[in-house]
């Protein structure tokens, strides 16, 4: 347990301490951030603000699990408290959907292309290390059969029958890329996506800790074994939310209203897929969807207004996504923010609430 709370307080600290250094860095090498002209005209203000800024967050995020296990003593592999197949799988797919979008950021800023990278080029580096992380996850079992993910589908835990290892992977890649592209559009106005991500982020670490108490493995000391979890684990998957959590509310000192440093895709992709991975390899896969309540939300915004354009000719809302409608509508940026914090905040306490009555329902 010391491990999840010196994971958040290392990852506060080094994105705390970090993120002016790279700020400082990034505008010395003119990184700005390019802005829509079609946009609200107050966000024409933010143009040249340093983006990328989600290099600051990956790299604490990464550092500070290592750090805790470290500075708490579990760095031999045979160690119980090691690092484990799940957290290192997680973390690889952060890191790798961040390369993803630092190259993109990179061409927009660097090469002056507005589009970034190509959308098949965009498009192939996803799949590549969407592929490579859930290959890899069905692979290292323990002692108890248990894979990193499972080939059945999951709400609160593992239900139905097995869907089989390719039909896995197609699953697997949806939901990196639907929490990646969700991230991504709600990441436009100041601190938002950050905020939204570490409520989250808090979220699975309790479902972590939660898992680890009530997992099978102990079921020879548990009141109702019948209500356990198989999860492979639970325990480090709530180091690294633990240690996300942490550095993004670091980052979230510099990133919110008036913002130093935006994300980027950099940190909207890396976001997105840790969050997809975490409940991948939790076996929450269909309770993110109410756990990631606000990400969800705003892409619905965007496939509804592009869906009546393209059959009425007609517009929903006055710009998707949703943020941008109400800043047109007269909202202040901060006032739209804290309300859609509330929003993801009660999507995680609904989210959570339902985990835990699925867990008493059983008992």
């Amino acid at each position: 347990m010391k491990q999840i709370l010196f994971a958040g307080v290392i990852g506060l600290f080094l994105t705390l301490v970090g993120t002016p250094l790279l700020i400082k860095l990034l505008a010395r090498k003119g990184y700005g951030q390019y802005i829509r002209d079609d946009g609200p005209r107050e966000h024409a203000s933010k143009r040249g603000t340093p983006t990328m800024g989600g290099i600051a967050f990956i790299l604490a995020t990464v550092a500070a699990y290592f750090l805790a296990k470290l500075v708490t003593g579990y760095v031999d592999p045979k160690a119980d408290a090691a690092p484990t197949f799940s957290g290192l799988l997680v973390l690889g797919l952060m890191v790798g959907m961040g390369l993803v979008g630092f190259l993109d950021d990179y061409i927009k800023i660097v090469k002056r292309r507005s589009l970034g990278l190509r959308a098949k080029a965009k498009m192939s580096g996803q799949l590549i290390v969407g592929i490579t992380f859930a290959v890899l996850a069905l692979q290292f079992a323990d002692n108890r059969g248990n894979t990193p993910a499972s080939t059945k589908l999951s709400f609160i835990t593992d239900f139905g029958w097995t869907i089989g290892p390719v039909l896995f992977v197609i699953w697997a890649l949806f939901m990196i890329l639907a929490m990646s592209n969700g991230v991504n559009l709600t990441d436009g106005l100041d601190g938002l996506a950050t905020g939204a991500s570490v409520l989250v982020f808090g979220a699975y670490t309790f479902i972590g800790v939660w898992q680890f108490q009530e997992s099978c493995a102990n079921a020879t000391t548990l009141t109702n074994p019948g209500a356990c979890y198989e999860v492979r684990d639970p325990l480090d998957l709530a180091v690294v939310a633990s240690a996300l959590m942490g550095s993004c509310l670091g980052f979230l000192w510099w990133n919110t209203s008036p913002a130093k440093i935006f994300m980027g895709d950099t940190g909207s992709l890396a976001l997105g897929g840790v969050l997809a991975g975490l409940a991948i390899c939790s076996r929450t896969e269909l309770l993110v969807a109410i756990l990631g309540g606000l990400f969800v939300l705003i892409t619905m915004s965007v496939v509804i207004q592009v869906g009546s354009f393209k059959l009425t000719g007609k517009r929903v809302f006055r710009m998707a996504p949703l943020q941008h409608h109400f800043e047109l509508k007269g909202w202040s940026e901060v006032l739209v923010v804290v309300r859609f914090w509330i929003i993801q905040g009660i999507c995680v306490i609904v989210g959570l609430g339902i985990f835990y009555a699925g867990w008493a329902a059983d008992k």
